[in-house]
């Protein structure tokens, strides 16, 4: 996976999948709880970017969702 990817690309992969799931962020191994999705904001311009917010946790995330991600042994 790149280190960068564009709306399109998030859009793609996340047609592949059912749309009445909920949506968790996984952000530090080190630290393996899912957070909850807050705002999601675009900034224009030569620097532009599209940010999404983290909205608290929801919790530990599951040992499936680790050894998927490769953070099993982190």
């Amino acid at each position: 996976m790149p280190s960068k990817i564009t709306v399109g690309q998030l859009v793609h992969q996340l047609q592949t999948f059912d749309p009445d799931l909920p949506v968790c962020l996984a952000i530090n191994p080190d630290w393996p709880y899912a957070h909850r999705i807050g705002r999601i904001v675009e900034i224009t311009g030569s620097n532009g970017a599209v940010y999404i917010a983290e909205n608290g946790q929801e919790g530990v995330l599951p040992p499936a969702v680790r050894n998927q991600l490769d953070w099993a042994d982190v």
